[in-house]
């Protein structure tokens, strides 16, 4: 704990430098309106039926407790700062388990500690933080054969943002692997449980409210920062497409393309997202037992859930940059790039939805999350499962020498 210990003052310092930072009056993103939700609900009014609130109500645990002081934004944003204190200790605690260089370790600390200076703004203004920590606490408790618990946070994590269910399908197999069918069965429950515990007394005072905020968030078209979405914008700055953007100021707020090809390829997005979630479970089903394997499969799931989603606001890199620390040094790479580039028009975004040259960026930066994505893919299929039997005997079994 040495090295987290000592890069626990460097992150908070770290966050504390962006606009918007800690110790900052500025806010961006949704913090004002997560603060009036808040005093809707002391106000005595109900989610999804006497207002609408397009987030999901686990988040309304990132919500509330900053309402409780006489500055929500500060009170909110030391908040998002203290659960990145406690993502720096599981990463910390993780690497332990898996055994990395003492050298290793310490890179890892100062890389995350400062990863408020590549996120920029939104590493405090938005409560990505909350979800993002509960599913690395989840791995560490699979690791830990706390399974229920670990079912229960990925529970949570998912009312509160809906992205941690491609989490489920790996962590299921590891645990039906390791203990047997089971177990699966019971973390599948606490799973169920803690998602009904958020949802159904919604879906009894305001189905209809709650039914259009999941709506409105899936049924979202092709926004210019996603990969098919930069791709057409860059085209039309080529001059080989004319691409038409549309502010859409209905639930969720968005800046789409609009067309029949951006439909076609919204459904094309979809899809590959999907397949990329999949082939990940079915990749690390094939594989050994291993635990940075399960959070290889982790870091995968995500990046891939990222790289063909059709809509990517910079603040979704919050869900992956906890794991990072746990990939090789070329996954650190590759993201710092898609950090810094992301950041390079976060002031800009009047350009972006523009058709600017600011999306040549917004292109790159989605090819190096694809990049991410087919790293850590490949280094979950390394080796195929005859393969890896073979390397575990010659290295577990004593060498006979013929005499």
């Amino acid at each position: 704990m040495r090295p987290a210990a000592a890069a626990i003052p460097i992150y908070l310092a770290a966050c504390a430098v962006p606009d918007g930072g800690l110790f900052r009056a500025e806010r961006f993103r949704d913090v004002h309106l997560y603060q009036g939700f808040a005093a809707a609900v002391f106000d005595g009014r109900v989610p999804y039926r006497d207002f609408f609130m397009e987030y999901p109500p686990g988040a309304l645990v990132a919500f509330l407790p900053p309402a409780a002081f006489s500055h929500y934004n500060a009170a909110f944003k030391c908040l998002m700062a203290v659960c990145g204190v406690a993502t720096l200790l599981l990463i910390a605690s993780l690497l332990v388990r898996f055994g990395v260089s003492t050298t290793r370790l310490w890179v890892a600390m100062l890389l995350f500690a400062l990863s408020p200076l590549a996120l920029g703004p939104i590493s405090l203004n938005t409560y990505d933080a909350w979800p993002a920590l509960l599913t690395l606490a989840a791995l560490a408790l699979l690791l830990a054969e706390r399974d229920v618990a670990a079912f229960a946070l990925l529970g949570a994590a998912f009312a509160a943002k809906v992205y941690p269910v491609v989490l489920v399908p790996p962590a299921a197999i590891f645990v039906w692997r390791m203990r047997g069918r089971v177990s699966v069965l019971r973390g599948l429950a606490a799973f169920a449980a803690v998602v009904a515990v958020f949802l159904v007394p919604f879906l009894v005072l305001a189905p209809h409210g709650l039914a259009e905020s999941f709506r409105a968030q899936a049924a979202r078209s092709l926004q210019v920062e996603s990969l098919f979405g930069s791709l057409l914008a860059v085209a039309d700055r080529m001059g080989i497409y004319s691409a038409t953007v549309v502010h859409r100021t209905g639930h969720a707020i968005s800046y789409d393309l609009v067309g029949s090809q951006p439909e076609a390829l919204a459904v094309l997005s979809s899809i590959a997202q999907a397949l990329a979630v999949l082939s990940v479970a079915w990749l690390y089903l094939r594989g050994r037992d291993d635990p940075r394997r399960l959070a290889l499969a982790f870091a995968a799931a995500i990046a891939g859930f990222l790289a063909f989603t059709r809509f990517f606001s910079p603040q979704y890199f919050v869900w992956l940059v906890p794991f990072v620390p746990l990939l090789e040094p070329a996954a650190w790479v590759l993201t710092a790039a898609a950090l810094v580039l992301a950041q390079v028009w976060f002031f800009h975004y009047r350009d972006v939805f523009a058709l600017g040259g600011y999306v040549w960026l917004v292109l790159v930066r989605d090819l190096l999350v694809v990049a991410l994505f087919a790293f850590v893919f490949l280094r979950l299929r390394r080796l195929p499962p005859e393969d890896e039997d073979a390397v575990l005997l010659e290295h577990e079994l004593p060498l006979r020498v013929p005499s």
